[in-house]
């Protein structure tokens, strides 16, 4: 079995989302579990950059921006959602932003009512 990629740093985002699923539960806009999860980063000491700022160009015109929920470490790319169940354009999301900025990670995490849900997904990965 292969390594899992930034396994330390993985863990311990993982561990963030699930304390602030724990403390406000489900049913919340996605701002405010953003906030309370840059809340926790910065008191962990965990260098991240929130509502980064992606240019789209399309045959070298720039067409558009759009942003990035959290990068981590300048590893992982951190998106928020607020949806009971993830879907196929969620995962496409977190790929185009993988392909956009290079990095290799990307953790799609879910505020559900019922349930905190995360998917690592991969470059590369369909």
């Amino acid at each position: 079995m292969a390594d899992l990629v930034y396994k330390e740093l993985s863990y311990k985002t993982v561990g963030i989302l699930f304390k602030v699923y724990n403390e406000l539960g489900g049913g919340y806009q996605e701002k405010y579990y953003q906030r309370a999860v840059a809340l926790e980063f910065k008191k962990l000491g965990v260098d991240f950059k929130e509502q980064v700022p992606v240019n789209l160009s399309y045959n070298g015109k720039n067409i558009g921006k759009y942003y990035l929920d959290f990068v981590i470490e300048n590893k992982i790319v951190l998106e928020i959602k607020a949806i009971p169940r993830f879907y196929t354009r969620d995962i496409k999301q977190i790929l185009a932003y993988l392909k956009r900025t290079g990095l290799t990670l990307g953790i799609l995490a879910s505020f559900s009512k019922g349930e905190l849900k995360f998917k690592r997904i991969l470059k590369g990965n369909k």
